[in-house]
């Protein structure tokens, strides 16, 4: 609870800082983005809900000369909505938390930075395999996600080659793939390393943490600490068509059945045709496993995704997300339809999807993407 009041304590002194300092924009900078939406699925307990988010950001930057500079970001997530079912009953939810919280020394090569932030990688977009610490869904035009606690190091050399080290504290909340949630009194760690390679780039990636799976009583057996190895490898190339493939594979190192080993394999493409505007298709299949013995693929699920982007003029654009899932023959529809006027952006979406929803990735629970409905968004960046 410190935590949280701390953070908005500062963001409120922004404003005041930003009425009394006469500073030069590079070097103190006050933005946000406010939300409203409303949605209608009749399949919901609730088929009409209303809803708003605040994200405040302040950004703070020292120049230190010769390429050099420390900056800092801090900003919260304030949302809340309320469901309805007309005439007799609602159910109001909401939430403010830290989003982003972190300070920064960058050069033309490197950049440390520590605090709440992001950390994201792989070749994939649609179904991740390197989704280790966020939860970003390809639907969401807002592209939101909880930040992970720790330190990121990048070193970036001369032939385009970089280098990532990262220590994660202090996390709880299952990020990503994960099932069972993180010792958050021990730290994580791991590193990437990404060269180029003839036509493209190609990386490899590992992940070591300690998991704790005394909350799931009577799901899979419970330890205090269960030591987890990550280790992930992608690759793009560009040669007429833009093709990937992406895979991770984790590991525990005590038996907790079907959890004790994990397989993600991703293969994609994606294409712009010459017509109209532009017609860009990405298809992407991953192929997930979750097994006692690594490499089984006894209890497998196979899945593959469809996306197709077509700008309508300057201001105006067109994305539908196609998901089928091979194993129990459910087909996820997802379109939106988004015009900007100049800061501000309006989204209207529409999805078909089985009440029961088992997709391989989480989306923001306000989203509400089980079953049919409908929902408006109007999006203003400050």
């Amino acid at each position: 609870m410190i935590k949280y009041l701390s953070i908005l304590s500062f963001l409120l002194l922004g404003f005041w800082v930003k009425a009394q300092l006469v500073a030069d924009k590079n070097k103190l900078d006050w933005q946000g983005q406010v939300v409203g939406w409303t949605h209608y699925n009749p399949d919901n307990p609730y088929p009409v809900y209303f809803g708003a988010r605040f994200i405040p950001q302040l950004n703070y930057e020292i120049d230190l000369g010769n390429s050099q500079r420390i900056d800092f970001e801090a900003s919260a997530n304030m949302v809340g909505d309320v469901g309805v079912h007309i005439p007799d009953s609602s159910d109001w939810s909401g939430k403010v938390s830290p989003y982003r919280i972190w300070g920064r020394y960058s050069s033309e090569q490197l950049e440390v930075r520590a605090g709440l932030q992001k950390i994201n990688f792989g070749s994939a977009s649609l179904l991740r395999p390197l989704m280790w610490f966020d939860q970003v869904d390809p639907r969401d035009p807002l592209q939101l996600t909880d930040g992970v606690w720790g330190g990121l190091m990048r070193y970036y050399f001369m032939n385009n080659a970089n280098l990532w080290f990262w220590v994660l504290y202090g996390n709880n909340n299952v990020k990503g793939w994960e099932f069972v949630e993180s010792n958050n009194r021990i730290p994580e760690f791991g590193g990437r390393f990404q060269m180029p390679v003839p036509l493209g780039e190609a990386a490899i990636s590992y992940h070591h943490r300690v998991a704790d799976s005394r909350d799931l009583v009577g799901v899979i057996p419970t330890y205090e600490k269960i030591p987890e190895n990550r280790l992930g490898i992608d690759a793009r190339f560009d040669k007429v068509v833009g093709f990937w493939f992406e895979g991770a594979w984790v590991n525990m190192a005590k038996n907790v059945g079907m959890f004790t080993n994990q397989v993600n394999l991703n293969l994609g493409l994606d294409y712009t045709f010459g017509f109209g505007n532009g017609l860009n298709v990405i298809a992407e299949h991953l192929l997930t496993s979750y097994d006692e013995q690594a490499f089984v693929f006894d209890n497998s699920v196979k899945m593959t995704a469809l996306s197709l982007n077509y700008p309508i003029g300057m201001f105006d654009n067109l994305n539908t997300i196609v998901f089928y899932n091979w194993s129990d023959k459910q087909l996820y529809n997802f379109i939106n339809w988004s015009k900007q006027y100049d800061s501000i952006i309006l989204n209207i979406m529409g999805y078909w999807n089985p009440e029961n929803y088992n997709m391989p990735i989480q989306a923001n629970a306000e989203n509400l993407f089980g079953g049919k409905g409908i929902q408006l968004m109007l999006v203003y960046n400050f």
